[in-house]
């Protein structure tokens, strides 16, 4: 891997030598430019018009033009020889919690290696104090032509340092959100989240791939082998507004529960999850269970159920306690005189003329 940067990363009186290289690499088709009209290839040529010529790449230098017109030319020494601490120190500034850094500020992250290795006991110091700690260190530094701030963070076991843009280079965000008052109920906000919690259910970043790429390769090949283009259908035209915001999230939730499910059997935590968090109101009922069958309850039930189709069904709570209590003295062997007691005092209580037991 190319070497990016050298330098010595510095915090307190300890000094790192390190190395730095890109931690990221973007892929794309390479395409060049050419004339439509008939292929030819388009280059683009350094010129000069004082001269009027073309310029070799060894000659050119950089330059400035001042308001009243004037150039000042600057060359690759002059801006090497910039008195800047961080072209070749990276100096810790502060230790802060990373949510205190907004992920819009930052930009290129490069891997952070030791320069050798007597580099390698303070490198692992540093790298395991913030993993412990939890935090990130601000620095700052000169790479190239540019001074960025940027971030000392860990990944993988190893330091990764991420170059941001400066805090006034960010752009005021003021405007762009609605600016109305908006009431979002409850309820919305339950299916909102279900919607969130199914959709992230077996969610892997690495699995994603870059689909332009892929399709933009099938052109090509189809170009070269001069076969029908691959075309995909146009989707239909978005709608301007939602009319039902709940009915978007249930048919969202529906679509998003259906895709889960047919890539594995039987419902995941997570959709149980999300369908405790949809309103009760939207749900369809439950099928009423059946009751359990007579043979299933308790003997004493049975038994009372027998001996009321041979008399009066008794009326109230007192009836039915003094038939249960006596249709499970009838199933037993015998009667005891516990079982007699208890039926006496409870018909006694409850039923102001007492029936006796058969």
């Amino acid at each position: 891997m190319q070497t990016t940067w050298k330098g010595t990363i510095s915090f307190g009186l300890v000094s790192i030598p390190v190395h730095l290289y890109s931690a990221t690499q973007e892929h794309d088709v390479p395409l060049h430019q050419v004339h439509a009209k008939d292929g030819g290839r388009v280059r683009m040529k350094r010129y000069c018009e004082q001269e009027e010529k073309e310029v070799p790449y060894a000659e050119i230098a950089k330059g400035y033009e001042s308001p009243d017109g004037r150039t000042v030319t600057l060359t690759d020494e002059d801006l090497a020889d910039l008195p800047l601490p961080s072209k070749k120190v990276i100096d810790v500034l502060a230790f802060v919690d990373a949510a205190e850094i907004d992920p819009l500020m930052y930009s290129k992250a490069y891997y952070v290696g030791v320069a050798d290795k007597a580099a390698a006991k303070p490198y692992a110091l540093l790298r395991d104090a913030l993993t412990e700690s939890g935090r990130i260190a601000v620095t700052k530094i000169a790479l190239r032509t540019r001074e960025s701030p940027a971030v000392l963070r860990v990944h993988d076991g190893t330091l990764v340092l991420q170059t941001c843009i400066w805090p006034d280079e960010v752009r005021s965000a003021a405007g762009i959100a609605p600016e109305e008052q908006v009431t979002v109920r409850p309820q919305e906000l339950k299916m909102a989240r279900s919607l969130m919690d199914t959709l992230s259910e077996d969610f892997d970043l690495s699995q994603l791939h870059d689909d332009y790429q892929q399709a933009l390769q099938q052109v090509i090949e189809a170009r070269i082998q001069g076969v029908e283009m691959p075309h995909e259908e146009e989707p239909g035209e978005a709608p301007d507004n939602v009319i039902d915001l709940m009915a978007a999230l249930r048919s969202s939730l529906k679509e998003a529960k259906g895709g889960h499910r047919g890539r594995r059997a039987g419902p995941a935590p997570g959709e149980r999850a999300a369908a405790e968090h949809e309103p009760a109101a939207e749900e369809e009922p439950a099928p009423r269970k059946r009751a359990p069958a007579a043979g299933k309850t308790a003997a004493g039930r049975t038994a009372a159920g027998k001996a009321a189709g041979d008399k009066a069904k008794p009326s109230g709570a007192a009836g039915r306690t003094a038939a249960a209590k006596t249709a499970a003295v009838k199933t037993a062997a015998g009667r005891t005189t516990a079982a007699k007691t208890t039926a006496r005092k409870t018909t006694s209580r409850k039923s102001a003329a007492p029936r006796k037991a058969s």
